[in-house]
């Protein structure tokens, strides 16, 4: 172990007489910190914003007077999805999906309001967050500095010196394994004192984050241990630095940027404009409310004369234009739902595709755990998406039901100058619609949604140490 010691702390020597790498080390230091600082005050600005539009647009929908309730069903409302804590780590798809939407009767809208929508062209590249730089900047830096660790010692002759003084291949490994994973711990340690600070709030999940800290260890020491393998597998150091830089280029960024492109030409996804159009289609094709020959309206009218016992529709103790207003809800929601599902199960296979790349490439499966972990992936958008749906038909519901029960169906069809004050509801119903509120998942359902990306992870790192350990045996015997 005094062998493996002083191998370490020679390498560590070694690496602080580089100037370079004493300037990468600690331009990477300050990098995480402000990746930290700017990520921390951008989660916050976000959630502070999001918390008063979502107030102030309770307020607004509150504060409307008496009014038609089905005018109120158009008037709509606005709402917004909150910001976990882990988000400001990594805050995942946030940017690109959107974090508000507009609630209204017979429409289903997207999220609106994505950073990169509304930002430069160069947040499109990747925002400056601590998970980005451990998952990109972190494995370059240890290339840097560990590339010529193994191939060094042999192609200068140092390594027989060393074996000639008493220490095994395996110790010089070790060694210089030991150097290399304290600089990974150093250079990692900004960002998870970060992560503490960011994971320390109200409301954080211990599961969530012990399964991101368990995973970004996992990927520094999966860098280590590859670094050294190629080094002692390759007989110049230059040939180390080529091959680990293009390995570094093709698994960070590469691989993570052209799969999403692969996963959506191979599961195609409908545009928004092509999936109005066949919602229209479909609409017109299930019937009119509006039209009284309509069969499936007639027939539902028919229906509702029979089970209140009267012949026509004016002699009923509700509203009927309300329950027709129910009715048309219930069919076009369950078409919306249909269409939506189709479009999640697309998403899910093109996600899918992108994490089964995870197996050739472990920033992609780093990422999937972080963004799993963080509830900040697609399964947090649809989540989202999910729970505003159920919300908006539910008001809606609750509004045609208004209407229904507390507008007279001979009022809601008269014409003369004061019906539309006869028609109108009182303001206080409006203070006593539920408001919005988005319930998160368990921390045991986030550390599960994290799993397969740790397992991947690990199972780089398992034949990572694999290739070491071959290589570590082949140590010394080149000629």
């Amino acid at each position: 172990m005094n062998r493996v010691r002083l191998i370490a702390g020679d390498e560590l020597r070694l690496m602080v007489r580089n100037r370079v790498a004493v300037i990468a080390f600690v331009l990477l230091v300050l990098l995480t910190l402000v990746a930290v600082a700017s990520s921390w005050a951008h989660q916050r600005a976000n959630a502070d914003l999001r918390a008063r539009h979502a107030a102030a647009a309770d307020a607004a929908f509150d504060a409307q007077p008496d009014r038609h309730p089905h005018r109120v069903v158009h008037y709509g409302h606005f709402i917004f999805r909150p910001l976990g804590p882990l988000a400001a780590f990594d805050p995942g798809v946030d940017s690109f999906t959107g974090n508000s939407m507009f609630l209204e009767g017979h429409r289903q809208n997207t999220a609106n309001f994505g950073d990169v929508r509304q930002s430069s062209l160069l947040v499109r590249f990747g925002q400056l967050t601590p998970a980005f730089v451990l998952q990109v900047v972190a494995p370059l830096l240890l290339v840097f500095l560990g590339y010529g660790a193994l191939a060094r010692e042999s192609e200068r002759g140092t390594l027989r010196l060393l074996m000639l003084q008493g220490a095994s291949r395996g110790q010089v490994v070790r060694g210089k394994l030991l150097a290399l994973g304290i600089v990974a711990v150093l250079a990692g340690l900004p960002a998870m004192i970060g992560f503490a600070l960011i994971a320390g709030q109200p409301g954080a999940l211990a599961l969530p984050m012990l399964t991101i800290a368990a995973g970004y260890f996992a990927y520094l020491a999966l860098w280590v241990v590859l670094i050294l393998a190629v080094s002692a597998l390759v007989r110049r150091s230059r040939d180390a630095l080529l091959v680990l830089v293009a390995l570094w280029a093709v698994v960070t960024v590469l691989l993570p940027r052209i799969m999403p492109d692969v996963a959506g030409a191979a599961v195609p996804l409908r545009n928004r404009l092509q999936t109005d159009v066949a919602i229209a289609r479909d609409l017109r094709q299930m019937g009119d409310s509006h039209n009284p020959d309509d069969p499936h309206f007639a027939a539902f009218r028919q229906q509702v004369l029979d089970r209140y016992g009267v012949t026509r529709i004016e002699d009923l103790p509700v509203n009927y234009k309300g329950l027709v207003g129910m009715e048309g809800e219930r069919l076009t929601t369950a078409l919306f739902d249909r269409y939506a599902g189709d479009s999640y199960a697309a998403q899910d296979r093109q996600n899918a595709l992108v994490r089964a790349a995870g197996i050739v490439s472990p920033a992609i499966a780093i990422r999937t755990l972080s963004m799993a972990a963080a509830g900040t992936d697609f399964a947090g958008h649809r989540r989202f998406l999910e729970q505003a749906e159920a919300y908006r038909y539910d008001l809606v519901q609750r509004l045609n039901r208004l209407q229904a029960e507390g507008v007279s169906y001979a009022d809601d069809t008269a014409i003369d100058p004061a019906a539309d004050r006869r028609k109108r509801v009182e303001a206080g119903n409006w203070d006593a619609m539920p408001d919005f509120r988005f319930v998160g998942p368990s921390g045991s359902a986030l550390a599960r949604a994290a799993l397969p990306g740790l397992l991947v992870v690990v199972g780089w790192l398992a034949a990572a140490a694999l290739l070491l350990a071959f290589a570590t045996r082949r140590l010394g015997d080149r000629r």
